[in-house]
């Protein structure tokens, strides 16, 4: 993927130079509790750089390392995406809905024409954020799985095609 931008802010893929910070961000339990690791994920700068190739998208704010999204290919047009604004002061500003605009149009640009992803049920503000982006609630998987410290959690899989997209950017993105 090439550099997305809109106004100030940038989607961009993930360089060695990130890795300390992709580390910092991942090791944090507070801010990964929603994924499963309530301790963090308990990795290295070095392992960050060897596993980039696979996907790390950074966003950007006014050059500032505010979050991190990503995108896979699932073939027959399907991506799964996800992403988290890591930094507290840039959340609840509008930040993540302009990110996952960018992120979704570029990616209905590019061929796709479904999006998939699951939140935490507990996570209601992100849900809150999916569905005013027009992602339809497909289900939801109660005590699903298991945490890393053992305790259940239940998730909520989402949708979203093209023509049910709301976006929160009013101008043309540059790519």
């Amino acid at each position: 993927m090439q550099k997305i931008q809109y106004k100030n802010l940038i989607i961009r893929q993930a360089e060695a130079a990130d890795a300390r910070q992709l580390a910092a961000w991942w090791n944090d339990g507070a801010l990964m509790a929603h994924a499963g690791f309530p301790n963090g994920v308990g990795t290295t700068e070095e392992e960050v750089v060897k596993g980039l190739g696979k996907g790390p998208l950074i966003i950007q704010e006014n050059d500032r390392l505010i979050g991190e999204c990503n995108y896979r290919n699932l073939n027959n047009g399907v991506a799964e995406i996800g992403i988290k604004i890591c930094e507290t002061d840039c959340q609840n500003r509008g930040v993540g809905r302009k990110a996952l605009s960018m992120l979704i149009d570029w990616l209905f640009k590019n061929g796709y024409q479904k999006i998939i992803l699951d939140t935490n049920l507990k996570n209601t503000r992100a849900q809150h954020v999916y569905e005013s982006l027009g992602f339809q609630k497909v289900r939801t998987n109660i005590d699903a799985w298991k945490d890393q410290i053992g305790q259940l959690q239940s998730s909520v899989d989402y949708e979203l095609v093209e023509k049910d997209f709301i976006s929160y950017i009013t101008d043309d993105l540059s790519f």
